[in-house]
C-alpha cells in the first residue's frame, strides 16, 4: 500500500494500477448542491469544501472564446459560440440550462451545413491555461472537451439528429465532420499549451438510456467511433489520458470504447440495464479505471447514511482488482440529496480499506 498526499498524485497512482491506502474520490454536484454545502459546512471557497470533505477533486480548466464581437464566454457554457440560445429551466429544487433554439434545425442539404457560421477554433484563447494549471498544481486537471453527437443534438434538435443517422446520413456526416475539425484543432492548441501539465481531455458521449442504447452499435461505429479514435490518439500522443463520460446502459459499446483507447469510464450507472458492477469489473476491469458508481437516483437522495456507506464499501470491494477505481457519484449530486448522505459517502472512503 502506498500513502500519497496530493489529489493529483492519488489519481496518477490509480491510473498506474497501484494499490493505495485510500481510494481517490471526486465530487460532482449541481450548483445548488454545492452552494448548500458551502453554507452548511461553513466553507468560504470550493477548494476549502473539497478539503473539508477529503475530496481529490478533478478540476476542469477551459480557454475563453473571444469572437470578433465585444461578447465573450467561457467554453464550459459555450452554446453561444455555436449560435445556440439557452435558458434555465426549473425542475423543482434547481435549474438546468436547456437549449431553446436549434440553429441547424432547418438544414436540408450538405450545402446548408457548409454555409452555417461555424465557430473558428482559433477564437478560443488558450494563453490563460498555464496560470490555471499553476493555481491547481496539486489537483488532477482536465482541459478540452469533445462530445460530438451531444452537440449535434443541440444544433439540430435531438429527434431530428437521431432521424438523420438513418434518413439524412449525408447531413449528419457533414455536420459531425465540421464538429470534429473544430474540436481537433482546439484540443491540439490546448495540448500544445499545457499538455505536460494536465491529466485528461474529456472525450464523451451519452450513448445509453436507462434501458438500452441511444443508437445501434453499427451507427456508433459509422458516425462517431472513427473521429473519436482520432481525438483519443491525439490526446495520447501528448501523454494525456482520455476521460470518457457515458451515461446509462452503454455496456454494449464498452468493447468499442476500449478498442479506441479510453482510459477512464464514468459514471457507472449500475442500476441501468446490463450495467451490474460485478460484470463490468470482470469483463473490463483490466482495461479501465472506473469513476463514479455511487447511485444518485436512489441511494444518495433516498437512502440512509448507512446505505451510502455500504455502497461505497461494495464499490471499492468490487473494483479492487481492476486497473483502478475513483469513488464518485454517478453524475451530479442533486439538491434533494441530504447533506448527511454526502458526508457519509466521503467518510466511508477512508473507512473502506
Amino acid at each position: 500500500m502506498h500513502s500519497i498526499t496530493t489529489p493529483r498524485a492519488k489519481w496518477q497512482a490509480a491510473l498506474e494500477g497501484r494499490q493505495l491506502d485510500r481510494n481517490p474520490c471526486d465530487y460532482w454536484g449541481t450548483a445548488e448542491t454545492t452552494a448548500r454545502l458551502l453554507r452548511e459546512l461553513g466553507c468560504a471557497t470550493e477548494r476549502e469544501l473539497w478539503e473539508r470533505l477529503g475530496v481529490d477533486k478533478s478540476v476542469h480548466l477551459a480557454p475563453v472564446c473571444t469572437p470578433t464581437s465585444e461578447n465573450s464566454w467561457h467554453v464550459d457554457s459555450h452554446w453561444r459560440a455555436w449560435h445556440i440560445e439557452t435558458k434555465n429551466v426549473p425542475y423543482g429544487d434547481g435549474v438546468y440550462e436547456e437549449s431553446v433554439t436549434h440553429p441547424l434545425a432547418a438544414a436540408e442539404s450538405v450545402r446548408d451545413i457548409e454555409q452555417f457560421d461555424w465557430p473558428d477554433p482559433e477564437a478560443w484563447d488558450v494563453s490563460g491555461l498555464r496560470a490555471q494549471c499553476d493555481e491547481w498544481r496539486d489537483y488532477p486537471k482536465t482541459a478540452g472537451c469533445y462530445e460530438p453527437f451531444f452537440l449535434y443534438c443541440h444544433l439540430r434538435g435531438m429527434e431530428q439528429a437521431l432521424q438523420d443517422l438513418i434518413v439524412n446520413p449525408e447531413i449528419a456526416e457533414a455536420a459531425l465532420e465540421r464538429i470534429f475539425v473544430i474540436h481537433e484543432r482546439l484540443i491540439h492548441r490546448i495540448l500544445d499549451e499545457v499538455g505536460a501539465l494536465i491529466d485528461f481531455v474529456y472525450v464523451a458521449e451519452d450513448l445509453g438510456t436507462q434501458e438500452s442504447l441511444l443508437m445501434s452499435p453499427d451507427l456508433f461505429r459509422r458516425f462517431l467511433k472513427p473521429r473519436m479514435a482520432q481525438i483519443i490518439d491525439l490526446v495520447h500522443s501528448y501523454g494525456v489520458k482520455a476521460f470518457h463520460h457515458d451515461d446509462g446502459a452503454c455496456r454494449p459499446m464498452i468493447p468499442d470504447l476500449i478498442e479506441i483507447g479510453i482510459d477512464v469510464l464514468n459514471p457507472i450507472q449500475w442500476r441501468c440495464r446490463g450495467m451490474d458492477r460485478e460484470g463490468l469489473a470482470r469483463d473490463f476491469g483490466k482495461h479501465l479505471v472506473f469513476h463514479g458508481g455511487l447511485d444518485n437516483q436512489r441511494t444518495l437522495p433516498f437512502g440512509t447514511p448507512e446505505d451510502v456507506r455500504r455502497e461505497v464499501r461494495e464499490n471499492i470491494r468490487i473494483f479492487r482488482e481492476c486497473r483502478g477505481y475513483i469513488v464518485a457519484p454517478c453524475h451530479n449530486i442533486q439538491p434533494n440529496t441530504p447533506t448527511a448522505n454526502i458526508l457519509a459517502m466521503y467518510e466511508a472512503v477512508g473507512d473502506a480499506l
